[in-house]
């Protein structure tokens, strides 16, 4: 069935879209899966208390209709014969209701898991307006549930005629039997004869929840727009997430440019590169970039560098293989300790040239700095 915009509805739900639905209360539920489980449970704990709760009725019942005369007519009696009475037939079935209890917990949530939402208990008026009635019942889902009930009719009365049959000479045999081992065999075989005949359900929840859990799938659907509108929800506009981007670029600049005083020297392109670097011969680490930059952000480093009385250095090739392979506020590539090293000891010469007032020694060449081929970067 095609959507409103004209698509179909091809997409499986997104995680988002089924967290909202359950969030709704909106789960795949199977009835058919929970009264076979409630059935069966039943079943079972007739086959394991049956006997016992029968025993424990009978004599309740002989105990009641055989009360002394004087006990008929004293109210304190009667009542305390009640009381009794009660007690005895609540001992006697709490195993079969506790079975029962939790069959009828477990049964529900057995398909599509626990869930609880106060959005579900709110009032709509779709669930009383007629129109969505009549839609209802003319749908594919009210066609499964009549082949589900006809099934169940057809399968349960089969069932229960086949088991009649089978167990007809021994229900026949009851008649000679003594009161207690009648009881205990009419309930043994009744309790058979109800697991056999609520174990004909299993098929019909074999076909529900399947059914079901494709049903639920198919209503969550989602067209191919309404994907792409929620990944954009999610995640933000192009143009937000841009501006974003953009501000935080912005706030790592004006960090990074807090760190260009600290740099024991900034290499350079020289102009459309810049990266500072900062060498702790204390620590035994390699060299660490504090900043860098090309263009507008290459000459703020220059400037502030100029400023704070940094050493610069133009090494083009260097100052571009920095540049490429290396990040803020991490060593540099292991290739280039050499290249580096070599611009460290003319910086330091230089300053020691200056505070010694002797002369500068030799400047570096391009061709005498050590950068591995796979280093290198042209700029482009």
């Amino acid at each position: 069935m095609a959507d409103e915009t004209g698509q179909e509805k091809t997409e499986d739900p997104t995680p988002k879209r089924l967290r909202e639905a359950r969030e709704k209360g909106d789960v795949p539920r199977s009835r058919e899966l929970g009264a076979a489980i409630l059935l069966l449970a039943a079943a079972a704990s007739a086959l394991l208390f049956g006997e016992r709760m029968a025993v424990i009725m009978a004599d309740m019942m002989t105990g009641n209709f055989s009360l002394e005369r004087d006990a008929l007519f004293d109210p304190a009696m009667m009542f305390a014969h009640l009381a009794r009475s009660l007690f005895d037939a609540l001992l006697a079935l709490s195993g079969f209701f506790l079975l029962l209890l939790v069959a009828a917990i477990v049964g529900p949530i057995a398909l599509g898991g626990w869930n609880f939402s106060g959005q579900a208990l709110q009032p709509k008026g779709s669930r009383i307006n007629p129109l969505s009635g009549l839609k209802r019942m003319f749908s594919l889902r009210a066609l499964v549930e009549l082949f589900k009930a006809l099934a169940k009719f057809v399968l349960v009365g089969a069932g229960a005629v086949l088991v009649l049959g089978l167990i007809q000479p021994q229900l026949l045999a009851l008649g000679a039997q003594d009161i207690y081992p009648a009881i205990r065999q009419a309930v043994h075989i009744v309790s058979w004869a109800f697991l056999v005949i609520s174990a004909t359900l299993i098929l019909i929840a074999l076909i529900d929840v399947p059914f079901q859990l494709y049903d639920y799938s198919k209503k969550l659907k989602m067209t191919l727009q309404e994907v792409k509108d929620e990944l954009k929800n999610t995640e933000g506009k192009p143009e937000v997430k841009g501006r974003i981007r953009q501000l935080q670029r912005e706030i790592a600049q004006r960090k990074m440019m807090t760190r260009v005083p600290e740099a024991d020297v900034v290499i350079t392109n020289p102009t459309h590169y810049a990266v500072a670097l900062k060498y702790d011969p204390e620590s035994g680490r390699a060299p660490v970039v504090l900043a860098k930059g090309a263009d507008f952000v290459a000459l703020k480093i220059r400037e502030i560098a100029v400023e704070q009385e940094v050493p610069i250095l133009s090494a083009p090739p260097l100052a571009r293989a920095l540049y490429q392979h290396t990040e803020l506020e991490q060593e540099i590539p292991a290739g280039l300790f050499k290249a580096v090293a070599q611009v460290l000891a003319y910086v330091y010469q230089l300053r020691d040239a200056r505070r010694q007032a002797s002369s500068k020694p030799p400047p570096i060449r391009d061709q005498d700095l050590d950068i591995p081929d796979d280093l290198r970067f042209d700029g482009e």
